[in-house]
């Protein structure tokens, strides 16, 4: 025995015979080591997943919805059950069949020894590796329980596509579900032949060199690869139904290269993949690798030449230079199937004769329209309500909604918002586990103004303000514990007493009297949520109760995105006032982008706002109201999930009032809308038409116009509505072609109109409005005055009013003083054809365009009355000039005290001297 022999056997005893010796002492310690630490793993994760289910099945359960997480639980674990032991049968399975197919391995020489030591892996290690790949294969296929339930379940659209005449639901349920399977299986063998192939190239091939393997094993590894083409020759079917989500084409969906070179392109992959099967049966009957190999290397071929080359050279020599007429049909089952996804053909058009200027007639029939238009902008008077209605610092006002209410018998429109608590905002020293989660747990009440009321200090008129809240509205129940800046959990009834609410003179302790939140009742359910929250403080504070509960999903997108992650939510939830209660109502979508033909954007290319969901602001509880029932996704979804929607219906009336459009579907509508209100095919070829939404000056920069809600009377209507609306102008000029508005309230909830302005008729556009008040010398000549006084002058959003037969545009002009103040409302700048006013009211500056005689809102400063002009002029200037110099030391000593108040009046007394000596200027 040499010396490589002998050092052999000292690291391989086992190998001195055929015997196998027991292992070392070492050896056994480790593998139990091993084993424990594994134990402990698998137990600890175990019970992490038991602790998340529990926890997620009592949240559920708390808000009346644990048959939801049911369908969902009950998916999942039959989801991954299912494929994890499928792969784990097919896996193992073929593993053992190939290591009994594989010859032993004998040899005790160099290097095969090394082999035979490999064969002799142990099987615990094999199964532990199959339970490995098990468990991913099992997550994977878990990850898609939405695309299992939607197929089990899907309901039809009642549409078919225009080429395949297969149902729009066999896209948008049965085809992902489909793709989901194909590739599962695949991944599944492809593991399983590299896994058998493994065992075979250690058992068989290596050692002898040559690949001169046994029939079975061929038949083995043959029938694997026959599988996977099989597969492969599956995807190709499945391929052709893809070919409706096409972009070869000038549209989206198939074009004519995809019907007349891919679509038969497909078919000659699938026949080529099912020839290369029966080769492959051929090499294994035959022993002979190479026909499988022609096989492979043909199907490469045809598929570079069929499948790339020939739909190239059709869009090419074919389609190019004929390609308005060639893809004239696919255009139009674009233009049909975009504006069927996007609901775009439910628009009405309509005519709008666009007069120059409305007439006096049309100012005073529309009356509660001027008395509506919004002059306030949710970016300044959310810095007003922070600064006037927060008194304390933890109080915030996260963002302005609009809305509707009848007050005193009249339908106004109004901005408000809610008084949320921002537990972060907390001094340093206030910053406790105690304060964050037991005392400082709501925010308190709402502030509400309306849309178009000014104080003579230039602030807005609050119908609904301070603590606790007083005004047009009696709220019983002011208390927001779920809201959009709610992101922390919160703990109530504890021994310690919540902080109700908060003024500059008192804090008042309160106790929460809802029924939200999970029980914490227990010392499991406390060590539970410990654990789920990542806080200790849970399971050892002396502070709970029996009767603690912890409140969490507090913020209320995440709610209900956590109930149903299947809707997509629009991104400005709005509170609402109802029965001395505040409510927030969520709009929610139902999405796809498997609709044929129809243009995507932002990753969708289906849309319906088929859900709104109302949570309670005090006690969370969610329902979901389904307000349009024609659509499939939404019927798919209450086939799911039967107890979770409830039909619109049963909405109380008093919350259908306050229902409005949402504005996300309403700027993907608007934005779809700009080339798809071109509805000929040649038109929408040649692009004849296009629109764009127009450019506005806001807060010193150039942006695209937002939709805007107003309150106003369409054309041929009896009374006023509530409207969401957007103007357009044609692609590449600023003047205004037509406007787009979609209806709120009653009956009419959902309908869309766009009234198009005569073609050959100039109307001046937003941004040509901006260039013409930018150009008006009394407006900047004011305007640079403020800038020149130290304060900043900011241009809010311009609004395109409809008013009878004609439009009147209009601006507020807000004044901040530049170390940071209110803004103050100061002037409103009114544009009519080609007449502009800027007054300090909205019907002052209606007023000096039509004639009216609309008497002052702001209190007007009294003036010496001056001699005659003749006998003193110059001491007039002198009187007038000290006089200016007196109010303008008054504004600086008000600017320093931070008295924005008596500060506005100086500057508009300021103001009114100046114009008195540019007269005297003038006449002398």
């Amino acid at each position: 025995m040499n010396s490589f022999d002998r050092q052999w056997q000292r690291w391989f005893p086992e190998d001195r015979d055929e015997k196998s010796v027991p292992p070392a002492k070492l050896g056994r310690t480790a593998t139990r080591v091993f084993l424990a630490l594994a134990g402990v793993l698998i137990l600890f994760i175990v019970i992490n997943i038991a602790k998340g289910l529990y926890t997620e099945w009592l949240w559920f359960n708390s808000l009346g919805y644990g048959s939801v997480y049911a369908t969902i639980l009950k998916t999942k674990v039959l989801v991954f059950f299912s494929a994890a032991i499928i792969f784990g049968i097919l896996f193992l399975g073929n593993l053992v069949l190939a290591t009994r197919l594989a010859p032993e391995s004998r040899a005790n020489i160099w290097p095969w020894a090394i082999v035979r030591r490999l064969q002799q892996v142990s099987k615990l290690s094999i199964i532990v590796g199959t339970a490995l790949l098990s468990l991913i294969f099992g997550l994977v296929a878990q990850g898609n329980w939405e695309v299992v339930l939607r197929f089990f379940n899907g309901q039809p659209f009642g549409i078919a596509d225009p080429v395949f005449h297969r149902e729009i639901g066999f896209y948008v349920f049965s085809l992902p579900f489909l793709h989901l399977l194909q590739g599962w299986l695949m991944g599944a063998l492809i593991i399983t032949l590299l896994g058998s192939a493994g065992v075979y190239l250690l058992s068989y091939t290596v050692q002898r060199l040559r690949f001169d393997l046994a029939r079975p094993v061929l038949a083995h590894i043959g029938g694997l690869v026959m599988a996977i083409l099989g597969l492969f020759a599956w995807g190709y079917w499945l391929g052709i139904w893809e070919l409706v989500f096409s972009q070869r084409g000038v549209i989206f969906g198939a074009s004519y290269a995809d019907m007349h070179a891919k679509l038969p392109a497909q078919w000659i992959l699938l026949a080529v993949v099912v020839i290369c099967m029966g080769l492959v049966l051929v090499s294994v009957l035959r022993r002979k690798f190479r026909w499988a190999l022609y096989g492979i290397g043909g199907w490469i071929v045809v598929a570079i030449i069929a499948g790339a080359i020939f739909p190239a050279v059709v869009q090419r020599f074919q389609v190019l230079p004929n390609e308005q007429a060639r893809e004239r049909p696919y255009i139009e089952y674009n233009i049909q199937f975009t504006r069927e996804a996007f609901a775009l053909n439910r628009i009405e058009e309509q005519p709008f004769p666009a007069e120059e200027t409305p007439s006096p007639e049309d100012i005073v029939q529309n009356e509660l329209t001027i008395n509506n238009i919004r002059l306030w902008d949710p970016r300044p008077l959310k810095d007003t309500y922070t600064q006037l209605q927060s008194f304390r610092p933890y109080y915030d006002f996260n963002d302005v909604d609009i809305d509707r209410y009848v007050i005193d018998g009249e339908y106004r429109q109004v901005m408000l918002s809610a008084r949320e608590l921002s537990a972060e905002k907390l001094p340093v020293l206030a910053q406790t586990w105690v304060n964050r989660k037991l005392v400082y747990t709501h925010g308190y009440g709402i502030t509400l103004s309306p849309v178009n009321e000014v104080s003579a200090e230039g602030l807005p008129v609050l119908l609904v303000k301070d603590i606790p809240p007083i005004g047009v509205f009696d709220i019983e129940q002011p208390q927001i514990y779920y809201g959009e800046k709610t992101n922390d959990y919160v703990i109530i009834k504890t021994d310690t007493k919540e902080l109700d609410y908060a003024t500059r003179d008192e804090i008042v302790e309160g106790e929460y009297q809802g029924k939200g939140g999970v029980s914490l009742g227990s010392f499991i359910r406390r060590l539970v949520y410990a654990w789920q929250l990542g806080d200790f403080n849970i399971l050892i504070s002396g502070e709970l109760t029996p009767e603690s509960r912890v409140l969490y999903y507090r913020n209320i997108r995440e709610r209900v995105n956590h109930l149903a992650p299947f809707l997509k939510l629009d991104s400005d939830p709005y509170l609402v006032v109802i029965e001395g209660r505040l409510f927030w109502i969520q709009d929610a979508y139902t999405t796809t982008d498997r609709y044929p033909y129809s243009q995507p954007l932002g990753g969708i290319n289906y849309i319906r706002n088929s859900v709104k969901a109302v949570i309670d602001a005090y006690n969370g509880s969610v329902t979901f109201y389904v307000t349009d029932p024609e659509d499939a996704l939404i019927r798919t979804y209450q086939a799911i999930f039967p107890k979770l929607f409830v039909p619109a219906e049963q909405m109380p009336e008093s919350l259908r009032a306050h229902l409005r459009y949402p504005e996300d579907m309403f700027k993907i509508q608007a934005s779809v809308y700009q080339t798809y209100h071109m509805r000929d095919a040649g038109d929408f070829y040649k692009k004849e038409d296009p629109w764009a939404v127009p450019r506005e000056l806001y807060f010193g920069s150039e942006q695209a116009m937002e939709p805007y809600y107003i309150i106003m009377r369409l054309p041929d209507e009896e009374k006023e509505e509530f409207l969401l609306m957007l103007p357009f102008t044609p692609v590449g000029k600023n003047v205004t072609i037509s406007w787009l508005a979609a209806r709120s309230d009653g009956e009419s909830y959902g309908k869309l109109l766009v009234y198009l302005f005569p073609k050959g008729q100039t109307v001046l556009g937003p941004s040509q409005i901006e260039n013409r008040i930018g150009q008006d010398t009394v407006i900047t000549e004011q305007l640079a005055l403020w800038g020149r006084g130290g304060s900043r002058v900011i241009r809010g959003n311009l609004l395109l009013i409809p008013l009878g037969r004609s439009i009147l545009y209009v601006e507020p002009v807000f004044l901040q003083a530049e170390a940071g103040g209110l803004p103050q409302l100061k002037r409103v700048i009114v544009a009519a054809g080609e007449q502009i006013a800027m007054e300090p009211t909205l019907k002052e500056s209606i007023a000096a365009i039509f004639g009216a005689e609309v008497p002052p809102t702001e209190p007007m400063v009294t003036l010496p009355t001056p001699p005659e002009p003749e006998e003193a002029v110059a001491a007039d200037i002198a009187n007038l000039i000290e006089e200016a110099q007196q109010h303008y030391n008054q504004a600086q000593q008000y600017l320093k005290a931070g008295d924005w108040a008596g500060y506005g009046k100086e500057l508009g007394a300021l103001e009114m001297v100046l114009d008195q000596l540019a007269e005297l200027a003038a006449e002398e």
